[in-house]
């Protein structure tokens, strides 16, 4: 991106009346945000959504001195900048229809790494949140994904500080400027975080955590990641968004269960009951479900996955078995169905017969016996 391209898209966002949709739209009929502002009325109104106050206010050019201010800021910080139109923007992201029109970011992330999850719950997490969070990213490191959360209380910072402690990169998506932190307690993890990993944000220098901006950063950290997993949640709670958001965007929702009557467990037993999450109690449903390669690793259990000359199947197991003895292949939800078995369970049994090298998964969730 060029630093014209970026002056005119930043003066762009400071057009009232023109929001992340409608700004794409603009790009895409007239090639350039410098075209934007050149454009005649005429052409402009042709735009859907585009009327005559829009209009009227990107010929005032307002936006101009604070697109300057903001650019000697980034300059300052060295912070980089990515438009969606960019290589580096991250590509689930990009695959949303209101993902940000700019990217500001700080640190040092490899977008290009494809095993990103994002992490989040509520901000009282418990002794049990804590350590089935650390317990989780134990397990998912050997397979070196990128951890995503708010750098907020609770589960968030847990989350965070569990990936440093295991060298994975993690990154905390913001709801407001680079220029501060927030809460100002985390300062103290942003130099270690931002070795590997860093801060991500929509939002200008400046921009204050204001509650609005909360529900915006809920769906970055949505929709930048294949998987969220919601660790604890009381029944109502920002995290409980952030799985709403994610599945709206067809990515996969996880939640971790508890009991009946734990009050931070409720929103979690809530996702699963209603179908809107499928159960997490360990990395191996992750991985089976988002069908992440494990050949040649180390497994969650610290098994090798080969063929068994004798093999013991569970009762559950053996019906499988049998089932795509008859079949060849079939998709893991079909085998569910025709097995008589909870979608909930199929993953880890599925997992488990992998372990003993009696099956193997096929790309879109497919399996077939060995």
């Amino acid at each position: 991106m060029t630093q014209n391209d970026l002056f005119y898209l930043l003066a762009l966002q400071q057009v009232e009346g023109i929001g992340n949709i409608t700004a794409k739209k603009l790009l895409q009929h007239f090639g350039s945000p410098e075209a934007i502002f050149q454009a005649k009325k005429t052409e402009l109104a042709k735009i859907d959504g585009i009327g005559k106050s829009t209009i009227a206010n990107l010929h005032k050019k307002d936006g101009f001195e604070q697109a300057e201010s903001e650019i000697l800021f980034l300059e300052k910080e060295d912070i980089n900048v990515f438009s969606f139109q960019c290589n580096e923007y991250p590509d689930r992201l990009k695959n949303c229809h209101d993902a940000p029109l700019l990217l500001f970011q700080s640190g040092n992330v490899n977008w290009n790494n494809s095993k990103i999850i994002s992490i989040v719950g509520t901000r009282q997490i418990t002794t049990y949140g804590t350590d089935f969070t650390k317990k989780l990213l134990e397990e998912l490191a050997p397979l070196n994904p990128i951890i995503v959360s708010g750098f907020a209380y609770g589960v968030d910072i847990v989350a965070h500080q569990a990936a440093m402690d295991l060298n994975l990169q993690t990154v905390g998506v913001l709801a407001h400027g680079l220029n501060q932190i927030y809460p100002k307690t985390h300062k103290k993890h942003m130099a270690k975080m931002q070795e590997n990993g860093g801060f991500l944000t929509e939002f200008w220098t400046y921009s204050k955590p204001d509650r609005e901006n909360f529900v915006k950063r809920n769906r970055i950290v949505a929709g930048i990641s294949e998987a969220t997993i919601v660790v604890e949640s009381a029944e109502r709670g920002g995290s409980l968004i952030t799985a709403e958001i994610a599945n709206d965007y067809n990515r996969e929702v996880f939640a971790v269960p508890g009991r009946a009557t734990d009050k931070y467990s409720q929103g979690c037993n809530n996702l699963i009951k209603t179908q809107r999450a499928q159960m997490i109690t360990s990395a191996a449903d992750l991985i089976y479900l988002l069908n992440w390669d494990i050949k040649n690793k180390t497994t969650v259990e610290n098994k090798a996955i080969q063929k068994q000359l004798f093999v013991t199947l569970s009762e559950d197991e053996q019906k499988i078995y049998n089932y795509l003895q008859t079949k060849g292949k079939e998709l893991m939800d079909i085998i569910a169905l025709d097995c008589d078995l909870p979608i909930f369970k199929i993953s880890s049994i599925l997992l488990n017969m992998e372990l003993k090298g009696v099956v193997k998964p096929l790309p879109g969730k497919v399996f077939e016996v060995v």
